[in-house]
């Protein structure tokens, strides 16, 4: 039984989906049957998978990240991954594991980290060279470098609470107009009822599209992110 509208992101309520192992082990198995190559025929749920995979792959083509072996893999997966989590936290009684800055940082920090360390082997003076723009007035560089670096020291941060807070502040709002909605049964008229109601079903619509959006955003920017590795 919830408390407040916050006890929804407490995994100690025992719903479905509280338990990591299980999330991790339904997104694997969701993941491999979508991208099974054993079928005779392909099924009609296919071509949206492919449709899926094919807007992470056309992103990932137009940036730097092309060139890195495995980086368009990684991206498409992410990126079907995101949309599982995020549409499985809009079923009732379903635990939003991305609501949480655990589950968003330990996503994008191995990948921010991941091009920040293959950049620095793969041309240290480059990266060096980038936190300094071109044309800069000699008395800023210190400050332009410093301002540069934390910057860059951000993106993992910036990129894990977009997430978290987006679909937080969905479910919250979710979990409010809900409550409302049950009280005005007993309590209130038949047009306030139905006019919550219509509330309701028109973002829970506008969740599902929020949802699809975050984990294409969320992509995104790790495509981005790439651009800066030194060609």
């Amino acid at each position: 039984m919830l408390v407040d509208i916050f006890s929804s992101f407490d995994d100690n309520n025992q719903v479905f989906m509280s338990f990591y192992v299980l999330m991790w082990l339904l997104s694997l198995l969701t993941i491999v049957l979508f991208s099974s190559s054993y079928w005779i025929m392909s099924p009609r749920w296919s071509s949206l998978i492919w449709s899926f995979k094919d807007t992470g792959s056309s992103q990932v083509f137009r940036s730097f990240g092309a060139n890195l072996g495995g980086f368009i893999n990684i991206v498409t997966g992410l990126f079907l991954f995101l949309i599982l989590m995020n549409l499985s936290g809009l079923i009732p009684y379903v635990f939003s594991v991305t609501s949480h800055l655990a589950i968003s940082l330990s996503l994008g920090m191995p990948l921010w980290l991941t091009l920040i360390i293959s950049a620095i082997f793969f041309n240290p003076s480059s990266v060096v060279a980038g936190l300094l723009p071109m044309g800069a007035p000699a008395p800023l560089n210190p400050f332009l470098v410093i301002i540069e670096t934390v910057s860059i020291l951000v993106r993992p941060i910036t990129l894990s609470v977009r997430l978290t807070a987006n679909m937080s502040a969905g479910h919250i709002v979710l979990t409010l107009i809900g409550n409302y909605l049950t009280s005005s049964f007993f309590m209130s008229s038949l047009f306030s009822m139905l006019m919550l109601l219509s509330i309701q079903v028109l973002y829970t619509i506008f969740e599902f599209g929020i949802s699809l959006i975050q984990a294409y955003i969320f992509c995104l920017l790790i495509t981005l992110y790439s651009d800066e590795h030194p060609h």
